[in-house]
């Protein structure tokens, strides 16, 4: 899964009308939005949009016939493998009717484009545990763990000990898990936050 590095537009024309794809990352529905409404052109006849936030989709057709625009749009960027994504392609009519396919295949193809054209980086999926420890413990894990390029802030104190919190990767945190277990020759208590 991916998400896009920054904004992007691409342009093109299908017989005689315009249209404006431009896209951006985006972590929260509100920002979908805000920037599907900077996005639109004022004078343009349609401003279609569509968004995907992991399980959260929204899409319009903007007074275009049902489904031509905002589906072909949102396919565009689930076709792509992308995640946390907004779109808006703007239309420009320019007198020659498409028809719903001719439609379909406008919209989503240039939002496709457009996509595909933009840069993108992985998504990393975060997981999260706690580790609570000896204080001559401490510096052993920090050092450890720190490889994995992961996070590791101080939670708290015990009479005994610290606690960590830590942050990484998903797919490294059973390798990290049994590192600290390794370390401390099973003595400190991991407690896991990940689903």
């Amino acid at each position: 899964m991916f998400t896009l590095k920054g904004k992007a537009q691409f342009e093109q024309e299908v017989k005689k009308s315009r249209f404006l794809a431009s896209a951006a990352p985006v972590a929260t529905e509100e920002e979908a939005r805000g920037f599907i409404a900077g996005s639109g052109s004022q004078d343009a006849g349609h401003n279609c949009w569509a968004f995907r936030i992991g399980g959260v989709y929204r899409f319009s057709d903007d007074g275009e016939p049902g489904g031509t625009a905002g589906r072909p749009i949102l396919q565009a960027i689930e076709g792509q493998d992308l995640d946390g994504v907004a779109v808006v392609v703007s239309r420009w009519f320019g007198g020659v009717l498409l028809g719903t396919g001719g439609l379909m295949r406008a919209y989503g193809g240039t939002a496709a484009a457009c996509l595909r054209a933009a840069e993108r980086q992985p998504i990393v999926v975060l997981a999260e545990f706690s580790i609570t420890c000896s204080y001559a413990e401490e510096a052993r894990i920090r050092s450890g763990i720190s490889p994995f390029a992961a996070l590791v802030e101080t939670a708290g104190f015990t009479p005994d000990g610290v606690q960590l919190h830590v942050k990484l990767p998903r797919a490294r945190l059973e390798e990290a898990v049994r590192l600290v277990t390794d370390i401390t020759r099973g003595q400190a208590e991991i407690q896991r936050h990940d689903a």
